[in-house]
């Protein structure tokens, strides 16, 4: 998957990789730095495995890329297997972290309590998940909870534009979703599906890329994705101001942090296990600049970071793991 740090954020990226291929032994300019400042810098080793949710990917992945800077010799690979594969690797004990747009449920609580595995959740930033439709569609303005339901839940019928509103073309609606795995859907069937099954044409995928392009490419199409995915091609996407039941409500840094964007809007989260803490240093410390970074790393993605005393709340509680 592609990254989604700004440009700028790239262009930095690339001039201090640059140097810290020069610099070999000596560290990242980041070290040097901080050397001059008379801090020093204990570099690090080991591998930090990390899979789930591809949403929250785009905040890790970006991360990954700043800690790599600091820590070049810990390897952190993130996957992107969906909330539910990741939590089914994290039980397994293939992972230290577990990405998950959705919070634990209680079957995989279980199974970790089961496996002996203590973790401690953290909260990472707020999305707004968001329900966009091809560019060229001029009928779409807003949509109701009602309508959503229409559209997605499984009724036997070919679903068409003219059955949401017969203003509407007569065209069959293609359907785009995130797969069965991943917490995104797991969270719309929750608040719109309510349990019920979505509608068997349409087209799943745990990769939230896959579902951007094929929206670009149907008039007919409408999807929906983490709201970072949304910001990224803005310019090829048309979103859907969602009535909740107080007027059509599009998703905004404002509204989703508000919670005026509602019932779309929700946290984002990655779990850790204890034991990785204690016996692992890289794990401590990646997880001290994971929080001490996901305010600003959250926005610069397309996401919506969380009050500050939240993040100061969660280092607190870092230290007390240690």
């Amino acid at each position: 998957m592609k990254s989604f740090k700004k440009l700028a954020l790239t262009a930095m990226m690339t001039g201090v990789l640059a140097v810290t291929a020069a610099c070999g032994a000596q560290g990242t300019e980041g070290n040097k730095e901080q050397e001059q400042a008379g801090e020093e810098v204990k570099q690090l080793q080991g591998e930090i495995k990390i899979d789930g949710s591809s949403t929250v990917f785009p905040i890790m992945e970006a991360v990954v890329e700043e800690y790599g800077m600091i820590q070049p010799n810990v390897k952190v690979p993130v996957g992107s297997s969906g909330t539910g594969g990741g939590f089914e690797a994290f039980i397994a004990g293939e992972t230290e972290l577990s990405n998950a747009s959705r919070p634990i449920k209680d079957e995989e609580k279980a199974a970790l309590e089961e496996k002996g595995i203590d973790y401690t959740e953290v909260k990472l930033a707020y999305d707004g998940l968001s329900v966009v439709v091809n560019k060229d569609n001029d009928w779409v303005e807003s949509l109701t909870i009602e309508d959503l339901q229409k559209i997605w839940i499984e009724d036997g019928t070919t679903k068409k534009w003219s059955d949401i509103n017969p203003n509407w073309p007569a065209e069959e609606i293609k359907l785009y979703s995130p797969g069965t795995d991943s917490g995104t859907f797991d969270y719309f069937d929750e608040v719109i599906l309510d349990g019920k099954p979505i509608v068997e044409k349409a087209t799943l995928s745990e990769d939230d890329n896959t579902l951007v392009q094929g929206v670009q490419g149907d008039k007919n199409a409408i999807g929906y994705f983490g709201y970072a995915y949304y910001a990224e091609n803005k310019d090829t996407l048309k979103i859907v101001p969602i009535d909740g039941g107080n007027g059509p409500v599009e998703p905004t840094n404002e509204t989703i942090e508000s919670g005026e964007y509602a019932p779309l809007s929700r946290p984002l989260f990655t779990y850790v296990k204890n034991s990785a803490i204690k016996e692992q240093e890289e794990v401590y410390d990646f997880m001290k600049f994971l929080l001490e970074n996901a305010a600003v790393l959250s926005e610069d993605v397309g996401y919506v970071q969380l009050p500050e005393e939240e993040y100061t709340k969660q280092l607190e509680t870092l230290e007390t793991l240690k």
